[in-house]
């Protein structure tokens, strides 16, 4: 056999000496021979098995040692990956309410604070200003409504100098509620507790309403979200189980729930998002932190599965070996149809039987019908 598939190779180098200049033609006397080396072999098996009938197996063929699997039913589950990255669950981009001058930050970066505590004063010194003005006048306006007031019930006076007194207190009162609002608004709170990661301004500098002067984080939740073909849209629901894993920490593994599924098709890679929700427990996890998703789309109890390495492909499909024993065990060849792969093996669907025994070392030695030893 070695000698014919030599002088297959020598006319096949002569032939591409002579049609360099043409590609298609060389592909096509690839081809060629490649199927009658296919016919060759398919025509030496047969020869080898003819000759194992009349039992002169043992002083012509040589027995190679393999191992081998046997088929029977087993439990197989396949998962979908995809690419996801962390998002906080709290976090905050904090800008003020009112324009004004930076009096005092009260924080720096790093420093963990409370809901509402206070992380930057205004300049509030014109407000404060206003305040005071209008409270004195308020006072002022509060007894002069209580003098009309008692006059308009003992019926003196008239009804107008009564309802513009009463407007005035009612007024000057609006007014100063108004200034509160503005003076507390000068005193910017923590909306989340969380990190201040990232303080943008200095004392001194203007605050303007829009203008990000402060990014809090909370990293103790996060959003794993991924991108998920549409494809599989009707594998994966709210609640089903999800494994998220992390590039930054190979080994570290979390068993996780869909906490939601997008109900909008992107576009431009026509995908969906698959959300999950996860607790920081390690404080390990930053946000934007790559991720992976996996979730089940496929699982059956009884299925035949082999390694996806011992599968192999030619001109008519793929194919494996598997030990056939007659008067003495010969590596048979067996074209299989295959369906899913997950880690590292494959489902098989037509091609194979439950007991068939699978070589699953040696499988790239062995040829059809030749001598085995398991």
């Amino acid at each position: 056999m070695k000698k014919l598939l030599s002088i297959i190779l020598l006319a096949f180098l002569l032939s591409c000496g002579n049609n360099e200049s043409n590609p298609e033609a060389i592909k096509t006397q690839i081809k060629e021979y490649k199927t009658q080396i296919s016919d060759l072999e398919d025509k030496i098996s047969n020869l080898e098995q003819e000759l194992v009938s009349q039992g002169v197996e043992a002083k012509t063929v040589v027995g190679l040692k393999v191992k081998s699997q046997l088929i029977a039913p087993k439990h197989f589950a396949h998962y979908v990956e995809a690419s996801a990255s962390l998002e906080a669950v709290n976090s905050a981009f904090i800008s003020p309410e009112i324009s004004g001058q930076i009096q005092t930050i009260h924080v720096q970066e790093g420093n963990f604070v409370q809901k509402g505590q206070l992380l930057v004063s205004l300049n509030s010194d014109i407000i404060k200003s206003s305040i005071k003005e209008l409270e004195t006048s308020l006072d002022l306006a509060k007894t002069v409504f209580l003098k009309q007031e008692e006059l308009w019930k003992q019926k003196i006076g008239s009804e107008i100098q009564y309802l513009q007194a009463k407007n005035n207190k009612e007024s000057l009162e609006s007014k100063l509620n108004s200034l509160y609002i503005q003076r507390d608004k000068s005193r910017i709170k923590a909306p989340i507790s969380g990190i201040v990661d990232v303080i943008n301004v200095k004392k001194g500098e203007l605050a303007m309403p829009g203008a990000q002067i402060i990014q809090m984080v909370n990293i103790g939740n996060f959003y794993v979200n991924a991108d998920v073909s549409e494809k599989f849209i009707a594998a994966v629901k709210k609640g089903d189980k999800v494994i998220v894993s992390f590039p930054t920490f190979p080994d570290w593994k979390i068993d996780a729930k869909v906490y939601r599924t997008g109900n909008i098709i992107k576009q431009a890679n026509r995908t969906f998002t698959l959300q999950a929700k996860i607790n920081n427990k390690n404080n390990n996890l930053k946000p934007n932190m790559l991720a992976s998703v996996k979730f089940l789309d496929f699982e059956m109890d009884e299925a035949l599965v082999v390694p996806s390495i011992v599968i192999k492909e030619d001109f008519k499909g793929k194919y494996l070996y598997i030990v056939e024993t007659n008067s003495a065990p010969i590596a048979r060849k067996k074209y299989v149809k295959t369906s899913l792969s997950n880690d590292e093996v494959t489902m098989i669907i037509d091609g194979i039987n439950v007991g068939d025994k699978v070589i699953t070392e040696g499988y790239n030695l062995v040829k059809d019908g030749m001598g085995i030893i398991e």
